[in-house]
């Protein structure tokens, strides 16, 4: 079986590493070089470092419509987080279709961030979902999926690597499938469909008001974009680690409890206690070294 891979980011990495062992790689597409930082220097996507390690051919078009992809000859186009949706003309090419892997059980979470809006929203179960692309945006037929744990202690990374390497096994999975002409096609329920949209700045904010478990939720999806934030004497202060705590009674949401070795903030019902912190313009530090230079003052009201 020939495989074109399309794909951009870290996540899609080990996928096209596992891919290529056990497959022809045809062409690998992914997004055009970016120039990055003040000095504006090229910027090659962690899909492109892979395919040249692995002496692939590498296709990055701005417009995916302007590129002959026929030529390839490839059996089956295999799709992976590459950053643009695929029109209709590009989804009729190879014979066997193309295959999307998606990180959430679907159709929960059909959109670009689907693992950060899982921990978000704090559900204890995931999953991948390997379906046929159609025109939709992740509406396509199923063809296997699997799920996954999230633990109590995962953060972000944590998740990605693992649904990363689930990803490896249910794609290898659902190859051998449609190669032997077997694999299964499951319409997805429309009506129990959510969206996981793209992840905004914004989105990073603490609600002083919201629960703790909220909170530290947040603190976990968002690092290490946006990171999750609060505003003292109008400067961002990015939290990136955090504690529950309980107590707190007759305090204000927001307001800095204790600011010593420790920073205690409270909470709609309860504290939570900041381990690690960034002030604007600074390091990411654990919060005893931050407060040694520091002054939060007990009383003190964070918000926007």
């Amino acid at each position: 079986m020939r495989i074109l891979f399309m794909g951009t980011p870290s996540f899609a990495v080990p996928i096209l590493q596992a891919l290529a062992k056990s497959f022809t790689i045809a062409a690998v597409v992914t997004q055009p070089d970016r120039p990055k930082g003040r000095g504006h220097g090229v910027q090659y996507s962690p899909v492109k470092e892979c395919a040249l390690a692995l002496d692939l051919p590498i296709i990055q078009p701005e417009k995916i419509k302007d590129v002959s992809l026929e030529d390839f000859g490839a059996d089956i186009f295999v799709v992976v987080a590459y950053g643009k949706i695929l029109p209709v003309s590009v989804l009729n090419i190879p014979p066997l279709g193309c295959v999307n892997i998606h990180a959430s059980l679907l159709p929960k979470y059909r959109g670009a961030a689907p693992m950060q809006w899982a921990m978000l929203n704090g559900d204890t179960i995931t999953g991948v979902t390997i379906i046929y692309m159609d025109k939709g945006i992740d509406t396509g037929d199923m063809i296997y999926k699997k799920q996954l744990a999230i633990e109590a202690t995962d953060r972000f990374s944590d998740l990605h690597d693992k649904m990363a390497a689930l990803s490896c096994e249910c794609i290898i999975y659902a190859l051998g499938q449609i190669e032997a002409g077997v694999a299964a096609r499951e319409q997805q329920n429309n009506e129990e469909a959510t969206y996981a949209p793209m992840l905004k700045k914004e989105d990073g904010l603490i609600d002083w008001h919201s629960p703790t478990l909220r909170i530290l939720n947040q603190v976990r999806a968002l690092d290490p974009w946006p990171g999750t934030y609060s505003y003292f004497q109008g400067q961002t202060l990015k939290i990136w680690s955090a504690l529950p705590e309980t107590g707190g009674v007759g305090y204000e949401p927001g307001e800095v409890i204790k600011s010593d070795s420790a920073l205690l903030v409270k909470t709609a019902d309860g504290v939570l206690s900041v381990t690690e912190i960034q002030g604007q313009g600074g390091k990411r530090m654990g919060i005893a070294d931050y407060l040694r230079g520091r002054s939060i003052p007990v009383g003190t009201l964070l918000g926007s």
